[in-house]
């Protein structure tokens, strides 16, 4: 979205990664999952190669290198610290390496800050010893060694949209942390709410990836020469933004940058609602609910390509071919049809995809039978299939043969017609919402904590019209995040009932869970256990009531907002109950000319000055921090189309959602604790 008479903040995520390509000539690269899903939204191993590269490899201990390949690039998104050292000593053990690069996409600051330094030093001194390791793990110190920060941690998904993979597991704080955070202070030194926890009270861990994530911002805006104002709106934003705030580079920016943004960071636990409901109207989010991700990927999933070989569908053919995906970036077309699918309703998107299978097969003039009317799954296919025989058709448009393969697949997929239910139970919800406290709408599941008897019709031992357990969590997700939008009656009463009601619904659903014949992989992470074998009662007792000691911190997430505190409008007799996207609610806010600044909107200011507002600036920057979904991208979109701001947005986010990642990250991950290899 950035335009040559703003600045290029898009392209920072491609510009990042041509320093690395400058490094990666007659090597071979070793690189971690994270950065090699960064990588594949920029070009993926293809441009890797191009620039020169001879083999890529993971970052393994399992992995090495032949007397003829003496240079090695890593490429990782970790800390050089711990068990990403040995690694990379292990490679370098069992190679013949003389010149070895190390890429880390953690800035040199955040590694002294790891090592407890706490004075700023001259020059780079980790990574100058860890050169020389380097050279003493290849057996000879004159050999050549560099270590580098360069920080790939962004991916241009979208022409609207930049994620950033290497933060995925990053999530608003709850609750439960807390008081994990108390317990760990004097009793007069405990915070009273979510609003008072600051930097330095977190983790260390947790500290050292809100650094490295608002130094990697930073980066962005230091290479593009803007200065941003930071907003925040919720607890964990306000920490984050406070850190890119009070970045040193920031500071003197202020002085001297020419361009100019602002960057709201919001809590992703502001409105839940959105994130596990399927009101939607979108092709992408249901591509990401039903398709099985991409291996190591947070952020694609697996296309079967079978369609566009002569192979027969057996278990033999199963696994023979290396699944498609929806990253193209090679290919204009197909990023258009992308940009299509990712903010258009399901409808319009899917009329797009057939148009652009129609034209490609026109272009290669190959025979299909056109069909007017309602698109089809068999429909896409038959459009597709004819480019079977022509190896040159294939790679042409083999983009848009990728994503009209993933719409036909997600369209014929059986679990989509549960889409429908869920979306027709989560509206009578919100009716009785209006019309009941919260402890009567939450019975109502009560009656579908069903567990699995025998066989079903369809062979999962369950019917149609069933939830499994995956819904009842999705739906438990949904009512909690609006609690506080029910009807209140007596107050003591009710909240000795919702305790009876919840050690009703945990053992309930603590029975669903143990009778199933399968794990679905979010059960598998709420329990801990890979198989039903493993799972005992007692186990699934236990992260049942974690869930719900999770669920109902739910419920408060806004109280502390003066003005934005309900994505609810009740029903009126006329117009049915509705959910008010939060979203939405930001967006209004912020760009109509008409109300007055919004309180819930905190700009973080480095020092006492006039207040700006977020429109003040050529390009506002929404940042999910826990992720956005699909459907909230065509949300901003039309948002964005109706108000005409003379701003530019561009969305940020740590990742896009799939309904069943958001109970993964509010109950499984643990959020205290992440993967940076401190």
């Amino acid at each position: 979205i950035a335009t040559s008479d703003v600045f290029t903040l898009r392209h920072f995520p491609l510009q990042m990664w041509g320093k690395v390509l400058s490094k990666v000539k007659k090597a071979v690269v070793f690189m971690d999952d994270k950065c090699a899903e960064t990588l594949h939204w920029s070009g993926g191993a293809a441009a890797l190669f191009e620039a020169g590269a001879k083999n890529v490899k993971q970052f393994s201990s399992f992995e090495a290198c032949s007397a003829d390949e003496p240079k090695a690039v890593f490429v990782v998104s970790t800390l050089l610290k711990g068990r990403t050292i040995d690694i990379i000593k292990d490679v370098i053990s069992l190679s013949h390496f003389q010149y070895c690069v190390v890429i880390t996409t953690v800035a040199h600051s955040v590694h002294l800050v790891a090592n407890h330094v706490s004075v700023e030093m001259d020059g780079n001194p980790v990574f100058e010893q860890f050169e020389e390791k380097l050279c003493e793990w290849m057996g000879n110190m004159n050999y050549t060694a560099e270590v580098l920060h360069v920080p790939v941690v962004l991916a241009p998904v979208s022409q609207h949209l930049i994620l950033s993979p290497q933060f995925a597991q990053l999530f608003p704080l709850l609750s439960p942390d807390l008081d994990t955070i108390n317990a760990k202070r004097p009793e007069k030194k405990r915070f009273a709410s979510l609003g008072d926890v600051d930097l330095n009270s977190l983790p260390a861990e947790l500290q050292i990836e809100v650094k490295h994530l608002a130094s990697a911002l930073n980066s962005m805006f230091e290479t593009t020469g803007t200065r941003a104002e930071s907003f925040a709106v919720g607890p964990m934003s306000r920490i984050i933004a406070g850190e890119l705030a009070n970045h040193p580079q920031a500071k003197n920016r202020r002085k001297t940058a020419q361009n100019k943004a602002s960057i709201i960071f919001i809590d992703r636990t502001m409105d839940l609602t959105g994130a596990v409901g399927h009101h939607g109207d979108n092709l992408v989010e249901k591509i990401f609910t039903v398709l099985k991700p991409l291996p190591g990927h947070v952020t694609d999933v697996q296309v079967d390509m079978l369609e566009l070989t002569a192979l027969q569908r057996s278990p033999l053919t199963q696994n023979i071919l290396a699944p498609g995906c929806l990253a193209q970036s090679e290919s204009s077309a197909a990023r258009s049809l992308w940009e299509a699918m990712l903010t258009s309703k399901q409808k319009e998107a899917v009329l797009e995809v057939r148009r652009q299978l129609v034209e490609a097969a026109g272009k290669e003039k190959l025979p299909i039978k056109m069909s007017m009317g309602r698109v089809t799954p068999d429909q896409l296919c038959s459009y597709v299939q004819p480019f079977q025989g022509s190896r040159g058709a294939l790679e042409s448009h083999s983009g848009v043969l990728q994503l009209g393969l993933a719409t036909a697949q997600t369209l014929r997929h059986p679990s989509l017609a549960r889409w429908d239910a869920c979306l027709a139970f989560e509206r009578l919800l919100l009716q009785a919402l209006g019309d009941a406290d919260f402890p009567s709408v939450l019975r109502q599941l009560l009656p579908l904590m069903k567990p699995r008897e025998g066989e079903g019709v369809s062979g999962s031992g369950r019917g149609a019209d069933e939830c499994s357990p995956d819904e009842l969590v999705l739906l438990l997700v949904y009512l909690y995040s609006l609690a506080d939008e029910a009807t209140p009656t007596d107050r003591e009463n009710e909240e000795e009932e919702l305790e009876r009601l919840e050690r009703e619904l945990i053992g309930a659903l603590t029975l669903v869970v143990t009778k199933e014949v399968e794990l679905s992989p979010l059960l598998q992470k709420l329990t801990g256990c890979s198989s039903p074998e493993e799972l005992t009662m007692a186990c699934a007792h236990s992260a049942m009531e974690r869930m719900f000691e999770t669920l109902r911190g739910l419920s408060q997430s806004r109280d502390q907002l003066k003005q934005l505190r309900s994505v609810y409008t009740p029903s009126d007799g006329i117009h049915q109950a509705n959910y008010r996207p939060f979203l939405r609610q930001i967006l209004e806010e912020v760009f109509n000319p008409d109300r007055p600044e919004c309180p819930d909107i905190e700009h973080i200011m480095f020092m006492k000055v006039s207040r700006p507002h977020p429109r003040d600036n050529p390009v506002l920057f929404l940042f999910l921090v826990g992720g956005v979904t699909p459907s909230e991208l065509r949300l901003i979109k039309e948002a964005v189309s109706a108000l005409k701001p003379a701003t530019q947005v561009l969305v940020l986010a740590t990742r896009l959602l799939r309904p069943t990642d958001v109970p993964e990250l509010l109950f499984a991950t643990r959020r205290l604790t992440p993967d940076i290899g401190v």
